[in-house]
């Protein structure tokens, strides 16, 4: 019997909507299940149930009442922990500040709270969203729910984790590099990446650059859209600030109208064979439902350099200070950027930027070609969560510890909107995620064509719940607390 934890948002919010679901049942149907199997992943890291359930009373005494009701009225959410939530501990995956509790929600909690969501707890990220595997010195490592020995990616692996098991029925996440959709491909969820803009952030401190945005995390297309609505809005204290859109509910769109792109690698990212492999068997039949369907991709030449430029200023901007003075507070990943960014001088930033404007066009040129662009979500299958980053694909070394996720980043590079679709297991069995790319700021778009391929893909699929139940805690795995 399916319980309250595992209907999905829209159909727990129907149900609370129409008396026949309440929200402190499914706020204990979800703890129920944190407490049943987070022992063998790690994912929701600070836990505040008791004011969740004093907030799911409320809830619960709204509807009775027939009070006006938020389009995420009595949800439970779990809050990545690079978000700060008022009263609730905010790490950032980071030494420094493991005792950190915020006095206020940052724009984003307080927009989810204010739709009616109930923040349940913190999910866990590697330090400051560095890399796409979630482990840090404060918390330790998340695990695969499909296979706990194995990564979860990230940065938003946390959250990921939560979803596939039915910790809860939405989280949040954030992704500069696909940290939205790496840890939706590794872990069989889905993980929407909007223009930037569509959700506003008053703590992006280089607020003109693009490339890290916020977003939401669902196990189906729709509860993503439906989080999107409470998520998107205006905020003037966000410079790139674009307003709402208006993506739920989800506009039906015919397929066979639009002309399809596939393509494995956008020309230069580094591929597992596996990868090509289930991308070209999962694709095929997909084909057909498109009014015509090719092999293309934008010209993305010098991407790499670009990205690896734009992205380590990033890092120097907000981190070089800490780890000038206090160098062993700051983890691998953290440092390895900002030494990057210490190298390279304004005339490579400049380069970069102009690198960034000219691919950004090609871009443009090609989408007046092609509706739709889809890929694989990430490079490589589920690899230890021991492992750090990759140092090789297919025997070819990797040019940085984030080198493995250029299929993401070429998109986050341009400011596409993009998402990952679950599309059963891969050879190994594990999950394996789509790509799904659509034009400049056409957010709502990229959700429908999502929503439209969800139905002619395989379920999505579920991670052996049992087997979590009666597995070790991770925390007794070699190497759990730390970095390696």
């Amino acid at each position: 019997m399916t319980q309250p934890c595992d209907l999905s948002a829209v159909e727990a919010r129907r149900l609370i909507g129409a008396k026949r679901l309440s929200p402190v049942e499914l706020l204990a149907s979800c703890i129920a299940r944190i407490e049943a199997v987070d022992h063998a992943v790690n994912a929701v890291v600070a836990r505040d149930f008791a004011r969740a359930g004093a907030a799911a009373a409320a809830a619960e005494q709204a509807v009775m009442r027939g009070a006006a009701l938020g389009a995420l009225h009595g949800l439970p959410v779990g809050i990545k922990d690079l978000e700060e939530t008022a009263g609730l501990r905010t790490t950032f995956g980071s030494v420094r500040l493991r005792d950190h509790v915020p006095a206020e929600d940052e724009r984003g909690v307080a927009a989810l709270r204010a739709a009616g969501a109930i923040v349940l707890g913190k999910t866990n990220t590697p330090e400051f969203g560095a890399g796409a595997n979630t482990r840090n010195a404060v918390y330790g490592a998340t695990g695969n729910p499909f296979a706990p020995q194995l990564s979860a990616a990230g940065s938003s692996g946390g959250s990921a984790v939560a979803l596939a098991a039915g910790m809860v029925p939405l989280a949040s996440g954030s992704d500069t590099g696909g940290s939205l959709r790496n840890p939706a491909a590794f872990c069989g969820i889905v993980g929407f990446r909007p223009s930037p803009g569509v959700v506003p952030s008053e703590k992006h401190g280089r607020g003109w650059s693009a490339l890290s945005v916020n977003g939401p995390m669902a196990r189906s297309v729709a509860d993503a859209a439906l989080m999107l609505s409470a998520m998107t809005g205006a905020d003037a204290r966000d410079p790139l600030s674009a307003g709402p859109v208006d993506a739920w509910p989800l506009r039906p769109v015919d397929l066979s109208h639009l002309r399809a792109a596939f393509t494995e690698d956008f020309g230069f990212a580094p591929v597992e064979r596996g990868v090509r492999q289930t991308f070209a068997a999962r694709t095929a039949p997909l084909h057909a439902l498109f009014a015509s369907a090719m092999q293309a991709t934008p010209d993305c030449s010098g991407t790499d350099d670009a990205f690896a430029v734009l992205r380590a200023v990033g890092f120097l901007a907000a981190h070089a200070e800490a780890v000038r003075t206090r160098p062993e507070q700051v983890g691998p990943n953290v440092r390895a950027n900002v030494a990057e960014g210490l190298r390279y001088t304004a005339a490579d930033v400049a380069r970069a930027e102009l690198a960034q404007t000219a691919i950004y066009r090609r871009w443009q040129h090609f989408f007046t070609t092609a509706d739709v662009l889809i890929t694989p979500a990430i490079a490589i299958t589920p690899r230890p969560w021991r492992e750090l980053a990759p140092t090789e694909i297919d025997g070819v070394a990797t040019r940085s510890y984030y080198h493995w996720l250029a299929l993401p980043y070429a998109v986050s590079l341009v400011g596409h909107p993009a998402v990952c679709i679950p599309a059963g297991l891969d050879a190994a069995g594990m999950p394996f995620g789509l790509q799904i790319v659509g034009p400049r700021g056409a957010d709502a778009f990229v959700l429908a064509v999502a929503a439209a391929l969800e139905q002619a893909l395989p379920p999505r699929p579920v991670p052996d719940l049992a087997a979590l139940r009666a597995a070790p805690p991770i925390a007794e795995m070699p190497g759990f607390l730390g970095f390696g």
